[in-house]
């Protein structure tokens, strides 16, 4: 199979761009222990890298109907602010291949499954912006999150490139699913758990760190020199 040719990028934010998970995790954790519920390390790992409703409707789906959930909606979002108002921590790699795709005037998208208002929140307390970016597209704005591949067939889309052509960065099982679906080279670097055997085979490649990507990316890129 011949080598992919990369136009455009397009990254997930939370647990990829930024280090989001373990604190919508001890967000999701405490709102539920005040409401007299647990939900263990184990037990959050099937919320990674979907959507907020996505996610609630698991939880119910999970606990049972008689989960308090318009108390836990109502709870979870302020203590989430709480902690990450107090400053979130950029993933190694991150800057320097935003550089990198400034410097091949590469296209960059954002596909992530927070809401829109919450994503600019997100991206603001973490002190980077939406500004490199060419489209923003969020989970608020599609009709099914991931793993179904809407949001990355929306980025490709918005930036008028074939998925064909867009390389996407992903850490979460979901994410890798919904990208590969859409037709990307999909890179993976996992945060919160080791990659299914699902997404490793629907992965390009499967990376420690986003630290590695550019060795592998530049020669993908076109009209970069082999």
């Amino acid at each position: 199979m011949s080598a992919p040719t990369i136009a455009a990028l397009v990254f997930d934010m939370d647990g990829l761009m930024l280090d989001t998970e373990p604190i919508y995790r001890a967000s999701w954790q405490r709102a539920a222990a005040e409401l007299g519920w647990e939900i263990t390390d184990d037990g959050y790992e099937i919320f990674l890298g979907r959507r907020t409703e996505d996610a609630e409707a698991e939880l119910v789906r999970v606990f049972g109907p008689a989960f308090p959930i318009g108390r836990f909606r109502a709870r979870w979002p302020a203590l989430w602010d709480e902690i990450a108002a107090a400053g979130l921590v950029v993933k190694p790699g991150v800057r320097a291949l935003l550089d990198l795709a400034s410097a091949h005037r590469l296209p960059l998208g954002l596909a992530t499954s927070t809401e829109r208002r919450l994503a600019l929140r997100t991206l603001g307390y973490g002190g980077l912006s939406a500004d490199p970016f060419h489209v923003v597209v969020t989970g608020d704005e599609i009709a099914h999150g991931k793993p179904a591949p809407d949001i990355y067939r929306e980025a490709a889309r918005r930036l008028g490139v074939a998925p064909e052509r867009c390389a996407a960065f992903e850490d979460s099982d979901a994410g890798t699913l919904a990208a590969s679906r859409a037709g990307m080279t999909t890179f993976q670097i996992p945060d919160m758990k080791p990659p299914s055997p699902a997404a490793r085979a629907a992965a390009y490649r499967v990376l420690a760190s986003l630290e590695e990507v550019p060795q592998l990316l530049v020669p993908l890129i076109a009209g970069s020199d082999r």
